[in-house]
């Protein structure tokens, strides 16, 4: 799985509440070469970790255990930085503006998250 992309040099932001998921997307993303920043179960935790160091991506679960929510998303997008959403929400669940974010849905193939963060980077896959 890991041989498809080459993350070398990037960082990349995992914000996830579920503990397994969160693991796994950082490991697998972390043999892929990223650099790892989390993962962050709460919305305040990946806050801080934007104050200490910007992701060249993210990956962002929007309910953090209160509910969905699209506050982080929504800075991560004035910042400009590209992410991807992992959820158990129906795509009617998340709001006009973000349309265009691909979302992948729970659970989530731990191939199909390389292939995003990929896409996100502007790598072959």
């Amino acid at each position: 799985m890991t041989d498809e992309a080459s993350f070398s040099g990037c960082r990349i932001l995992v914000v996830e509440d579920e503990y397994y998921l969160a693991a796994d997307a950082a490991r697998v993303l972390r043999e892929a070469g990223a650099e790892i920043l989390g993962p962050c179960s709460s919305e305040e935790a990946a806050r801080m970790e934007l104050e200490e160091q910007r992701p060249r991506a993210a990956v962002v679960d929007i309910n953090l255990g209160l509910g969905p929510s699209f506050a982080f998303a929504e800075t991560l997008k004035d910042l400009g930085i590209p992410f991807v959403f992992i959820t158990g929400y129906d795509r009617e669940a998340i709001p006009p503006e973000f349309v265009g974010i691909e979302r992948l849905e729970k659970p989530v193939l731990l191939s199909d998250l390389v292939a995003a963060v990929a896409r996100l980077l502007g790598r072959n896959t």
